[in-house]
């Protein structure tokens, strides 16, 4: 690719929260990325300024990562993200160059209202392992060190972490904007970790054999002073913190719903399964629900981490998507996890998918063009996907070898087909993929929402006739 030629530099920029700030520093700074903002439908920009400058958007999440193995020689990302992967690999290439002065909020740890938390200090005497949820798990980890907990245990989730506390974690290391926009969610702020910020972030070998110079210069009116960001520094903890301490009843059926895009369709389902919910709806949606049904519990999570919870008892039912249970299944075969039955909503393919440029059209040309061709596609394969486990199974059934694969947050089909040869993705009609000038070699199999239960709860005497009554309420909505 042109792009990837000496001396040409690369600029990953974010999508969604710092996306509108982003663009507007860009375009104060001039420099000429035309048709970034919230309206864009492209990945790929090229500076008008700089004929040397190209970017990417991509999700947050996974700029730090691409600057740090290099295929990125500049990014803006914020600081939560950074020190994620600094805590894991701080001697890693990436290289934070200065703050830029926006932002929002901070990473704290919480507990909920519910469970008469209000320090740190009220779990020192507990004998049992203190569970911390979090999509930040390595700043959790860090922070359980820090605080020299004895015992605990890391459960990261894709989102939502604020809806486990407290019947299914004790503490949960989140983003918020303010004490007030955390006590909104039923939680009591306990410390504040790190304020989080953007950052302009930089390859260190990049930064040592290119000429970053100019783009660096074009931000010189922009710099700030970086704020503290270390979790060993000093914490602010809200010891004077009064909340509420309501009792919260234990329930003996627990069912988990999606959140996000399946919200909609679940909603539309649930309504005419005759499933009378409040605060879950087309228009709405509460983190926790309420039924007319006094023994169901109900939490809105993400379908990704429904299989693990469901496996680990937390829920006896869940709703989530057929592709998440494979992704689940394919790295724990013996998990208490089973499939129902399918709810006739949330349809789409799994596929595999390359650049419209690759000279192949199924996987068995793949294959023999990463055999026989090295100049043309790898080794190793690289291959995109936010389905690690159906990728290498997948990968390793048609006997891709070598392969590397890329783990993504989504938006995996901006990364063909400059960081990756392959992308194993969700797709309804294909229509994305073909705007963005991929094209489909296999399908794996085709994914809808569906019914998945605990295996052990099936069998629960205590719970086996309340699961069935709700089964057959549900089965009530397919069409």
């Amino acid at each position: 690719m042109k792009d990837y030629q000496d001396g040409y530099i690369k600029f990953a920029l974010p999508k969604g929260r710092f996306l509108s700030p982003t663009a507007s520093l860009l375009a104060e700074i001039g420099l000429g990325f035309e048709g970034y903002g919230d309206k864009t439908k492209q990945y790929r920009l090229r500076s008008t300024r700089f004929s040397s400058l190209s970017a990417k958007i991509l999700q947050e999440k996974d700029i730090p990562i691409q600057v740090a193995v290099g295929n990125y020689d500049l990014g803006i990302c914020g600081s939560d993200w950074i020190e994620e992967y600094l805590v894991k690999y701080p001697a890693g290439a990436l290289v934070k160059i200065a703050s830029l002065n926006y932002g929002e909020g901070d990473i704290h740890v919480v507990a909920s209202a519910q469970a008469g938390i209000t320090s740190l200090n009220d779990l020192s005497a507990r004998k049992n392992d203190c569970r911390i949820v979090s999509e930040y798990p390595n700043l959790a980890e860090a922070f359980a060190l820090n605080f020299r907990m004895r015992r605990f245990r890391i459960f990261p989730v894709w989102g939502a972490a604020e809806a486990y506390p407290p019947e299914d974690a004790d503490l949960v290391v989140l983003w918020g904007r303010g004490r007030a926009h955390i006590a909104a969610q039923g939680l009591v702020p306990l410390e504040k970790l790190l304020p989080v910020v953007a950052f302009l972030v930089a390859n260190r070998e990049s930064l040592e054999n290119k000429d970053l110079s100019q783009m660096l210069t074009c931000f010189d009116s922009q710099l700030g002073t970086e704020p503290q960001t270390s979790i060993e520094q000093d914490l602010d903890i809200c010891k004077d913190l009064k909340m509420p301490c309501p009792s919260w009843q234990a329930r003996e059926i627990n069912l988990a719903l999606p959140d996000g895009h399946q919200q909609v369709p679940a909603a539309q389902f649930l309504k005419r399964a005759g499933l009378a919910l409040q605060g879950y709806s087309e228009e709405l949606v509460s983190r926790r629900p309420s039924a007319d049904l006094d023994w169901l519990g109900i939490k809105v999570i993400r379908p990704q981490d429904m299989p693990l919870q469901v496996a680990n008892g937390n829920f006896d039912l869940a709703i989530t998507g057929e592709d998440w249970l494979q992704e689940h299944l394919y790295r724990f075969p013996s998990s208490p996890v089973k499939r129902l039955f399918a709810l006739g909503f949330g349809t789409v393919k799994i596929v595999a998918a390359v650049s419209q440029e690759m000279p192949v059209n199924d996987i068995d040309e793949l294959r023999s063009l990463v055999q026989r061709s090295p100049d043309v596609v790898g080794p190793p394969l690289k291959v995109a996907s936010e389905y690690v486990n159906i990728a290498d199974k997948y990968l390793r059934d048609n006997h891709i070898n070598p392969y590397k694969l890329i783990p993504t947050w989504g938006a995996s089909e901006a990364f063909l087909p400059e960081d990756a040869d392959m992308l194993i993705d969700n797709t309804q009609t294909g229509k994305t993929l073909q705007q963005h000038k991929l094209k489909i070699l296999d399908v794996l199999f085709q994914s809808s929402a569906c019914l998945i239960a605990n295996k052990n709860s099936l069998a629960s005497s205590n719970k086996k006739e309340k699961i069935k009554f709700l089964t057959q309420k549900l089965r009530a909505g397919l069409l």
